[in-house]
């Protein structure tokens, strides 16, 4: 017996949104598994090893409730991965993650002020998550995430922790080496530096931006999005290749930074899963905890935001918005629009500086240039809110603009200059260079760094339309180009005069770019 297709029709799929998509997958796969079983039973037995099963989203076990296959001891599980992210405040809230390859019992979180010390202990929540098999493309797998919220911590604390389970003590002798650390956010406003960067995936490029990233010493680290490419096509638009286990891959590329520095990270195209609802990001919560404050972080993990000393973080998912690749377009029917005014509005009065970071580009000039969706939705909010810094990833390369105004430079920023967005407008930045393979500028375009200037001159692209049309723009905006692999490093200072001194660093660590946000200078 033919097994039959199940993936989605090209020119279906086009028409379709994530959320139909994943019902469409789910429906059929539920189809074939009873094709299969009928013909399994006409032949005389059960067919072993299929690769089918229909979707089990992702869900929340009660603390502890994960059952031990039985066939492996707890002390033969080891965790890995694990990866930080700051609860709503980060000064006295950390949220612990990790993964194991096998289901274990009674899983936990040592916590202490030494390493020695570990004695407050907090059971953990398992998030299983179930993939169905695909008939010659994979088998069925399941993962195992766990979680644990801790509370009411001390700001500007270093605290240490170990990842347990029943079999599994960080606290023994035998796990001391486990044992990690985290430091959370002072009580007032001080001098610190965070990174960011978009499009990594699993490489030895994404390893070698991960270790000069770490020399940084960043109290948190932003992931713009198309963080490990399980979903290697990233269109939205079909049942994409998939392969989970690639997150299990990138888990433990990152965790030597991760398990120290909060990764705070939000959704872009190759984020979108079909395979898991609601939305294709069924995923993303069972991987993740992120803050939940004032937004639906079931349906849209990759939306929130945050307050580390006198910087305001707002982190969205550009999928609700863009005019590129459609798949989750509305999603949120305006509510993540109406929260962004509302929330940009709450930060502005607290803090000296906004930092916005999301996926698709407000404005760049390589590959997949800037989406007209994100520009419509957004930019009017960003201006009237006078945000000082967007952070982009997409394209796979480096390239910063100058101060937009209006859609129009409102004021040249060459490498080292200043520039005050009350008078000038915002600077926004692609830094999408942090491992997967690299995208190139249009034909006859040269890259200008440090180091390596060019004249500046109009670059030919194009922006994203409605109607999903390229329209093509003539532009003079793009300031700072670098074809490499690259991140961003972001000083906040305070004092009389606040500024953050913003640096592009290459994978070698060499500076390609740097300059000044001043409010008021």
């Amino acid at each position: 017996m033919d097994t039959p297709d199940v993936g989605i029709p090209e020119q279906l799929a086009r028409r379709m949104s994530m959320a139909e998509q994943h019902e469409y997958l789910r429906t059929k796969l539920t189809r074939r598994r009873a094709l299969t079983a009928a013909g399994a039973f006409a032949g005389g037995g059960l067919l072993a090893g299929c690769a089918s099963g229909t979707e089990k989203p992702a869900r929340a076990s009660a603390p502890g409730a994960a059952s031990a296959t039985g066939q492996v001891h707890g002390s033969a599980v080891t965790p890995f991965g694990r990866h930080l992210a700051f609860g709503a405040d980060p000064k006295t809230q950390m949220r612990i993650s990790w993964q194991v390859p096998l289901a274990v019992r009674k899983p936990y979180v040592r916590v202490g002020l030494t390493p020695w010390g570990l004695s407050r202990r907090i059971e953990a929540e398992v998030r299983d998550l179930h993939t169905p098999g695909l008939a010659g493309q994979r088998f069925a797998l399941d993962q195992y995430y766990l979680h644990a919220g801790l509370d009411n911590l001390r700001p500007g604390t270093t605290y240490y922790y170990g990842v347990g389970h029943e079999g599994f003590d960080p606290a023994s002798r035998e796990r001391h080496s486990t044992v990690g650390s985290f430091r959370t956010a002072p009580a007032g406003p001080e001098k610190f530096v965070f990174t960011a960067f978009g499009d990594q995936g699993v490489s030895p490029d994404a390893l070698a931006n991960d270790k000069v990233l770490l020399g940084r010493h960043p109290a948190f680290h932003l992931h713009a999005g198309d963080i490990c490419y399980a979903d290697s096509v990233g269109l939205g638009a079909k049942s994409d290749v998939y392969d989970p286990t690639a997150w299990d891959l990138f888990l433990r590329q990152t965790e030597p930074v991760a398990r120290s520095v909060p990764w705070m990270v939000t959704t872009g195209n190759h984020d979108m899963e079909a395979w898991y609802s609601p939305n294709g990001y069924g995923g993303q919560s069972a991987r993740w905890s992120l803050p939940d404050n004032g937004f639906d972080a079931r349906r849209a993990p990759g939306v929130y935001s945050f307050t580390y000393g006198n910087v305001g973080i707002v982190a969205l998912d550009a999928n609700d918005v863009s005019y590129e690749i459609p798949a989750n377009k509305g999603y949120t029917d305006g509510r993540q629009t109406a929260w962004l005014d509302r929330r940009l509005g709450e930060l502005r009065g607290t803090v000296d500086f906004v930092v916005v970071f999301f996926h698709h580009c407000a404005y760049s000039t390589s590959t997949h240039a800037s989406d007209g969706g994100v520009r419509d939705a957004w930019l009017p909010l960003f201006a009237k809110h006078q945000v000082d810094l967007v952070i982009n990833g997409h394209n796979h390369v480096y390239e910063r603009t100058d101060a937009i105004k209006g859609g129009k430079v409102g004021r040249p920023v060459p490498v080292g200059a200043s520039t005050d967005p009350t008078r000038d407008g915002i600077v926004y930045v692609t830094a999408g260079g942090a491992g997967k393979s690299l995208y190139r500028f249009p034909e006859g375009v040269r890259d200008s760094y440090e180091g390596k200037s060019a004249p500046h001159e109009p670059v030919r692209t194009f922006h994203w339309t409605k109607s999903r049309h390229q329209q093509h723009d003539t532009v003079e905006w793009s300031r700072v180009r670098y074809t490499g692999y690259s991140f961003l490093s972001v000083e906040a200072e305070t004092g009389a005069t606040p500024k953050l001194k913003v640096s592009a660093l290459a994978q070698n660590g060499r500076r390609i770019d740097y300059f000044e946000v001043r409010r008021g200078a």
